[in-house]
């Protein structure tokens, strides 16, 4: 067996393990910390808003010997706007310039002819209303919605409404860390951006429904047992599942960042940027939140009910007592006399590797 295997097997006992719960509040400060500079990023800097969303004119002209830089110049100075161009595979240039109308669009054709030296007709031009892309936006806003409020009344079927809204704050934190990343590195929001927006949710949701299926099972009947906590079957979820959420995560990711890398950086094809960013950045924030923020959620919320705080206090006396016995009389150890150490490791292995009984 591998040795990522045999870790995943060992994890999947709980032989070893990350204190994952008793950690949370380093990881809730993280995500606090990353949130803010999202936020900030976005109050000053803004979105790069594409020509679907502000409106404007998209020049499509023939082969050129006009570089790219010379060719954003010629643009901007013919049309008073910021201009993004990208060079096609063909050799040919796209010239994106926001803000015109039809009039002020022919004029800046007439005159990119001129400076581009080719004829006007072999010059394509579209023009996009902003109207178009307010629509798209709606309807983009629309379907978050609708998806956000499906998977909150899932998961509160499926399991419970703490679960629910952990994963729902999960979702938003990973769309606003997305997002601000935008904000940061200045990529250009378009249609591409919306549709990998979208596409992050399922993978970040499907990470997060790993471990509460298996947080689930495991707290079956968890008030009939005085041997874990809620919150260290929680960690043991966690870790069970750890291996096959970096693997799933790490398999996801190596595509797109092909996409984005090679595709975007090195092709220059900017639809490959619009769209890898936000699904890069997204599976990434999808794998942190499901296992450092989703998860530990669900703990806090559920360790204030009265029967699970309860349970928890009969457990804690039981181990002091326990340990208490064990130094009295003969000083053998006892594994139940910390609770932080069945956080991290579990129950101990046995003689022949396997987890000794302990009635409650």
């Amino acid at each position: 067996m591998s040795k990522l295997g045999d870790l995943g097997a060992r994890l999947h006992r709980g032989e070893v393990g990350y204190d994952f719960i008793g950690n949370r509040k380093i990881w809730y400060g993280l995500s606090i910390l990353i949130t803010i500079t999202a936020i900030v990023a976005l109050a000053v800097r803004g979105l790069n808003m594409g020509i679907e969303f502000q409106g404007g004119a998209v020049f499509t002209t023939p082969k050129s010997e006009v570089s790219v830089s010379q060719a954003q110049e010629f643009a901007e100075e013919a049309s008073g706007h910021d201009a993004i161009v990208q060079q096609l595979g063909n050799g040919s240039l796209r010239i994106q310039v926001g803000g015109l109308d039809t009039a002020q669009s022919d004029q800046v054709r007439s005159e990119l002819a001129k400076d581009l030296n080719v004829p006007e007709d072999k010059i394509a031009a579209e023009l996009v209303g902003p109207s178009w892309g307010e629509q798209i936006a709606n309807k983009a806003w629309t379907g978050l919605g609708v998806f956000m409020i499906l998977v909150v009344i899932y998961l509160a079927i499926a399991f419970e409404w703490r679960m629910a809204v952990a994963a729902l704050i999960a979702l938003i934190h990973d769309l606003t860390i997305t997002v601000g990343i935008y904000s940061l590195v200045g990529f250009e929001v378009t249609v591409g951006t919306v549709i990998g927006l979208l596409t992050i949710l399922g993978y970040s949701l499907y990470d997060t429904v790993v471990v509460f299926d298996s947080l689930k099972e495991q707290t079956k009947d968890i008030t009939k047992q005085t041997r874990f906590t809620y919150s260290e079957l929680a960690n043991r979820s966690i870790n069970g599942t750890l291996v096959r959420s970096i693997n799933t995560t790490v398999v996801a990711l190596l595509p797109v960042a092909g996409l984005l890398f090679i595709g975007g950086g090195v092709l220059g094809a900017g639809m490959l940027n619009d769209i890898s960013l936000s699904l890069f950045v997204g599976l990434a924030a999808g794998a942190y939140s499901s296992i450092f923020i989703a998860t530990p959620l669900v703990a806090d919320l559920k360790e204030r009910e009265p029967a699970i705080k309860a349970l928890k206090k009969r457990i804690l006396a039981k181990r002091a007592s326990a340990a208490a016995q064990g130094e009295s009389s003969d000083g053998t150890d006892n594994s139940y006399a910390d609770e932080g150490e069945i956080a991290v490791i579990g129950p101990r292995a046995g003689r022949h590797g396997r987890a000794p009984e302990h009635r409650g």
